[in-house]
This record gives structure tokens, sequence and C-alpha cells, in this order.
């Protein structure tokens, strides 16, 4: 068992760079599922993330939400690593919703905080659907960053409507 009470290995290890492997399907719909887990708001979406080393072990993860109400899933997650792992240089996030690329309520994005700890890949259901939430001022396209910074970005866009399921509420 993990630091976060997942089995390592549960669903295999993540592709190399652009390869979509089974493992990430199952990795981005846990992802899709842990956003259910969020504390629902009226300004925020429901986002879940998973860390996961190459050989497929859960480094960690995280919901938006989770132990501040200002906290996204990726930032969750990514306080739970250990900043000394060398795993994390050849991680992939999972997330269910695009990583942000400015942050309204924190001086550091979820794109710069991902590429500031060295993650490799990232995995995503969904671009985060603009405009943002009314009075959320953070901004979507994470993936642009990303991917300048040299990292891999793939979007599963089959697992858009498990990402947006839990925050209906935000789209009338």
């Amino acid at each position: 068992m993990t630091s976060s009470g997942a089995s390592s290995h549960a669903f295999g290890a993540p592709g190399p760079g652009g390869a979509v492997t089974t493992a990430d399907r199952a990795w981005l719909a846990l992802a899709c599922r842990l956003a259910r887990a969020s504390p629902r708001s009226a300004t925020a979406y429901s986002v879940g993330a998973v860390i996961v080393a190459a050989d497929g072990t859960e480094l960690a993860r995280g919901y938006a939400r989770e132990l501040d109400p200002y906290d996204h899933a990726e930032e969750g997650a990514l306080g739970k690593l250990d900043a000394d792992d060398p795993r994390v240089a050849t991680a992939t996030l999972y997330v269910s919703l695009e990583p942000c690329s400015h942050r309204s309520s924190r001086p550091r994005s979820c794109a710069q905080l991902l590429t500031a700890a060295g993650i490799a890949r990232v995995v995503t259901a969904r671009r985060t659907p603009v405009p943002p939430v009314p009075g959320e001022a953070d901004g979507a396209d994470g993936a642009g960053p990303l991917a300048a910074a040299g990292v891999t970005v793939l979007e599963l866009s089959e697992y858009g409507p498990a990402a947006m399921a839990p925050n209906r509420h935000l789209l009338g």
C-alpha cells in the first residue's frame, strides 16, 4: 500500500510519451472518480488527480479542496510527494480537468507547480471549460505552458463526461 492508501501497480505502468495504454485509461478514470470527493463549490470545479511513477506505482492523489478551500487537486497531490523522490522526474499526472495556467488565490499556477516538480507527462480528460466558473479568475489552458516547458500533455476526451459529472451544478 502507498501512503495514499492505494495499492502499488494497481493499474499498471503509464504509457511512454504520447502513447496511450490501458493503464493510462484506468488511472484517468480513477482521477475522474476522485473528483467526486471534492467538496461542492458554487465557484470552483471539482477535480481529481493521481501521480503515478513510470513503473506504475501510485505516488500520491488529491482532489480539489481536500485540505484547504482554495486547494486545486494537483496542488493537493503534489503536497503529498516526497520532494526528493527521483521517480517524480518520470511520473505521470492524471487529472480530470486541465491544470490551471494562472491563479487568483495562489502565487503559482498548477502548470507552474507541475513544471517545478519535474512531472514529465500529464494526462487529462478534458480542457477546462471556458469561460471559467462565474467568479473564478483561475485560467484554463495549462496545457500550453506545460507543453512549452517540455511536458507531454495528452487529452483523452472520452473521459470528458466523467470529468464534468461532478460539475453539473456549475453548468446550469
